[in-house]
């Protein structure tokens, strides 16, 4: 008569609770283990290895993106758990491991290292595997970025977007600061701090192709009949040298005494005009520069005039990740 060994609840919940698995995929483990509870999180694992092998070439381009800062907010890390449905990156459980993941990611400063931490006896590459045959979907880690400085803030846009913000040092609401700006990073996109950190060449490269771009948009306008768009002449501030705005300054004046304009309320008419010139030629910055965004609680500040009302305080850095 062949021996078998009997399973208890317990045991299965002990399992269950230990991997995720589901109820019937824990019992069949302890089962196929002989009730050997580390053989059975073995043969779940190699379930795991064999679900992955087969979904290796899926695209994991839904889940959640989490962002962790240490204690004494000095370093943030955001990472991005991938699976391949909607579905499942909406599951309790399955943000629950995101988060306990984004627990150990803020111990690491590296993927690689990440990857290789330790996860309840196992390393989290492992446990990605090990989670893939549990969901039925391919799990990986697609983004994986962090930042320290003096004083770190976070946000999460329902769970897609994640950014982080460093700051120069603590000053007073310090958290709402830090929490606006990294809402500005994760709403607007920029790509870096300042226009100061472009490169002339792809500044040049870039004003060209959006030139031509706009020059093409008329020519649809034009036969449509309709108002055409400015065709600007610069796209960065890195472009407004002195002699430019000098010259845009003339350009002005001569503009205002074209329409006959009493040259003495120049001076009440001038800066709106410059301040336009300077807004119509800075298209790249204001998308892709964090401190040069119009800031998107207060549109009539820039994020560096916003950040400068709290005081001696400076943007030192910032992180952004999202699904896809």
């Amino acid at each position: 008569m062949e021996n078998t060994v009997k399973i208890t609840a317990a045991e299965v919940n002990k399992l269950r609770k230990a991997t995720g698995a589901g109820m019937m995929d824990c019992k069949k483990a302890l089962v196929e283990a002989e009730g050997d509870f580390d053989k059975a999180i073995d043969v779940l694992r190699k379930k795991g290895q064999k679900v992955a092998a087969k979904r290796a070439d899926r695209e994991s381009s839904e889940g959640a993106a989490v962002a962790k800062i240490n204690d004494d907010n000095t370093k943030g890390v955001v990472i991005v758990l991938g699976c391949e449905t909607d579905f499942v990156g909406k599951n309790e459980n399955f943000l629950q491991l995101a988060s306990d993941f984004g627990d150990i990611a803020i111990n690491y400063n590296t993927k690689e290292e990440f990857l290789a931490a330790d996860f309840g006896g196992m390393t989290v590459a492992e446990k990605l595997v090990e989670q893939t045959g549990v969901i039925g979907e391919k799990l990986d880690i697609n983004a994986f970025e962090t930042l320290e400085a003096a004083y770190v803030g976070a946000y999460v846009h329902i769970n897609k977007i994640a950014a982080i913000v460093g700051l120069s040092n603590a000053v007073d609401n310090v958290e709402t600061l830090a929490k606006d700006l990294a809402m500005q990073v994760a709403s607007m996109g920029a790509t870096t701090l300042s226009y100061k950190d472009f490169d002339p060449a792809y500044v040049a490269s870039e004003t060209e192709a959006r030139i031509a771009a706009i020059e093409k948009e008329n020519e649809e306008l034009v036969r449509l009949g309709k108002t055409l768009k400015n065709v600007p002449q610069y796209i960065s501030m890195s472009q407004l040298t002195e002699d430019v705005i000098a010259q845009a300054e003339e350009d002005a004046k001569a503009e205002l005494k074209a329409e006959g304009k009493p040259e003495q309320i120049w001076d009440r008419i001038l800066p709106g005009k410059m301040d336009r010139f300077i807004s119509d030629n800075t298209t790249l910055d204001k998308e892709q520069c964090l401190l040069d965004q119009n800031f998107i609680k207060d549109e009539k500040l820039t994020v560096a005039n916003y950040v400068k009302t709290y005081g001696d305080v400076e943007v030192t850095g910032f992180q952004r990740v999202t699904l896809g």
